[in-house]
């Protein structure tokens, strides 16, 4: 789609799509479902080109320059801020003999050009870096008020003697609100068991040109709002937030190139996104469907959890080793209770795809007509969510010293849904006193974390004592870790109590 952005002129266009791997045992059931009589195939034929210290890849830029059937094409893409849309500028050339020539002067005018320039601004000479070579079975369908294309891609991309097999299926909006386009993506993935993935070609290709199989880790980001953003506005930028910071993890582990940091930086996105539908769930006027929403989160984020305790468990054998354990193998983690801890498994299955898409249409949707009384400020509605949220905090820390394991590990979560809502709304405080805060919770949620590490393995380790006494000398020395550990954190969250609290009043910033 070439959608206005909100920016002065000259506008900036946006490609706004979504794109998804498609399983082999469906791949001709999709065809024939993309292949109706006003379906089009077209041979698309790009190079790609950087500059020798790849500095373009660097910016977020992708240029290219496409034959499409007879016609040629350039392209220049941007860095996208959004799980669904990125800069785009693009131009149809005139005929010529043979391929023409890359000019990025071409794209001067428009914001991505104008990084383009400024990233070749010293003379730098661009050079081709990799190839795609796509067969497109593409139409045009009407769907929830919008046009969209639905675009069946299959071919290669091409670096050097490296071949890289292409086999996804696109379904970009043309013109019409951008949840229709999030809907009918999700009946296609429900469909035919398609799996999301936030790569582009442009990134695997240049992964494939530089011999790498994965990237590292995305972490989280604070949510831009736009101007003038109202407490609607700021949720779904928090949710668009969250879930491209789940997206860019799990496409990674789905694809098999993830690892125990992509895991985890999974289930940091997966607790905000989770935080902001429970704390802030009712800034939207759906309260109700947004506590849904996150119940129905729980069992894929749980079964992640057993994954993630197996990377624990490898990461404690090493100290058990250490400190004088017997040799003995680490237990699998879910194994217990049949839950698969393959992450990649997890997040390609139906079930954890359907619940990004809905995820995504949950934060498409549109702002509620104003109620007759005068809103809340942001800075009050940020007040009524963190007080009695931070009382509980408060409440748990008190406690923590006589409570169970299991009550424990709750004050945890609860501690997390705080911090990521605070960090949400962390533009609405002043920054000294807050980011004091966030320090404070986040050394006591450091702490927390080592114990439920430790409890975790020792209840797992366990599990194995009555067939394996050796384990049993693992279950002592955890125990041992684990008190030490708890002392700790009730250390750290006894500092709680004197922290700043920056949602007082006086404390805003006056947003």
């Amino acid at each position: 789609m070439r959608l206005a952005a909100q920016a002065p002129a000259p506008a900036q266009p946006l490609e706004v799509e979504l794109k998804f791997q498609v399983p082999a045992a469906r791949r001709e059931a999709l065809r024939r479902a993309v292949a109706t009589a006003t379906a089009r195939t077209t041979r698309l034929q790009a190079v790609y080109a950087d500059t020798a210290d790849r500095r373009l890849a660097a910016a977020g830029l992708a240029l290219r320059l496409r034959k499409e059937g007879r016609v040629w094409v350039q392209t220049l893409k941007g860095r996208g801020d959004d799980v669904m849309a990125r800069p785009e500028h693009s131009l149809r050339l005139p005929p010529q003999a043979g391929e023409p020539v890359l000019d990025p002067q071409r794209h001067a005018g428009t914001p991505a050009g104008a990084a383009l320039l400024s990233a070749l601004g010293d003379g730098a000479a661009l050079q081709p870096l990799y190839r795609t070579d796509i067969r497109r079975l593409h139409r045009r369908v009407r769907s929830g008020g919008a046009l969209i294309e639905i675009a069946y891609d299959r071919g290669h991309i091409l670096a050097g003697e490296q071949r890289l097999a292409v086999d996804e299926i696109e379904f970009e909006l043309v013109s019409g609100p951008p949840q229709a386009l999030a809907l009918l993506a999700a009946r296609w993935a429900a469909r035919f068991g398609l799996w999301w993935d936030s790569r582009t070609k442009s990134e695997r290709g240049l992964r494939l040109a530089l011999g790498l199989s994965q990237t590292a880790a995305t972490r989280a980001t604070r949510p831009a709002w736009p101007a003038g953003a109202d407490a609607h506005a700021v949720r779904a930028a928090a949710l668009r937030s969250a879930l491209a910071q789940a997206l860019a993890n799990a496409s990674e582990l789905a694809a098999g190139a993830g690892t125990p940091e992509h895991l985890h930086q999974l289930r940091v996105a997966l607790r905000r996104l989770r935080s902001v539908l429970r704390e802030l769930g009712a800034w939207g006027g759906d309260a109700e469907a947004a506590l849904a929403l996150e119940q129905a989160w729980r069992d894929p984020f749980g079964a992640l959890g057993a994954a993630r305790d197996a990377d624990v468990m490898a990461l404690l054998a090493p100290r058990l080793l250490a400190a004088g354990a017997p040799a003995a193998s680490v237990p699998a983690a879910g194994a217990a209770g049949g839950v698969d801890p393959d992450p990649g498994a997890i997040v390609r299955s139906p079930l954890f795809t359907a619940l990004l898409l809905r995820s995504l249409a949950f934060g498409l949707v549109p702002a509620p007509r104003a109620a007759a009384a005068a809103p809340l400020s942001l800075a009050e509605a940020a007040r009524a969510v963190l007080r009695p949220a931070w009382r509980r905090v408060l409440a748990d820390a008190a406690a923590f010293a006589g409570a169970p394991a299991e009550q424990r590990h709750r004050m945890r979560k609860r501690l997390k849904r705080f911090r990521y809502t605070l960090e949400t709304l962390l533009p609405l405080f002043r920054r000294k006193p807050a980011q004091a805060l966030l320090a404070r919770i986040g050394r006591a949620l450091d702490a927390l974390g080592e114990l439920n590490d430790l409890h975790t393995a020792q209840a797992l380790w366990r599990q194995r004592a009555d067939q394996e006494p050796a384990a049993w000398f693992a279950v002592g020395w955890l125990a041992a870790q684990a008190a030490r550990a708890g002392d700790a954190a009730a250390a750290e969250l006894a500092q709680l109590a004197r922290a700043p609290r920056p949602w007082r009043r006086g404390a805003a910033s006056g947003r």
